[in-house]
């Protein structure tokens, strides 16, 4: 299957903003959806309009789920593009956590026109259809390349 990542390569230390894709083997977390009736092996929670994501570095809440409206930073998981219709949670710094060293490294759909992603991991729909039911909380993703 094909895969867009981020518009900033692969890089070994990613940085919060760098459009980097971070090397390295990620396990799946959790996954969470907009859309009805998909087979998958993960449990798919559901996105409402006030779903976030923290993005501030010096937040307690950083790389985490938030409600919105959210007073620091964040990321909205509704959205219009289609892109988060289909979110997977990878274990890109969670435990620990290190402030600035990225937040919201997903696994999501892709633009239609393929273009690069801001960090994360992204494949069509219909791809997304194909592999959700082989995959279950614990599964991996690995990316391999890139430098620094």
């Amino acid at each position: 299957m094909r895969c867009e990542l981020g518009r900033g390569g692969i890089k070994v230390r990613k940085r919060e903003g760098d459009g980097a894709t971070p090397r390295g083997r990620w396990t799946i977390l959790s996954g969470m959806t907009k859309l009805c009736g998909l087979r998958s092996g993960l449990k798919l929670a559901s996105i409402s309009p006030d779903d976030g994501w923290c993005d501030a570095t010096d937040h307690r809440l950083y790389n985490r789920v938030v409600r919105l409206p959210f007073e620091s930073s964040h990321e909205r998981l509704w959205r219009d593009d289609r892109l988060y219709d289909v979110v997977i949670v990878l274990d890109h710094n969670t435990r620990p956590r290190l402030r600035g060293g990225g937040s919201a490294v997903f696994f999501h759909l892709s633009h239609d026109d393929s273009r690069p992603t801001a960090g994360c991991i992204a494949i069509r729909l219909e791809d997304m259809r194909k592999l959700l039911p082989h995959l279950a909380a614990g599964s991996s993703i690995t990316v391999h390349g890139g430098v620094g």
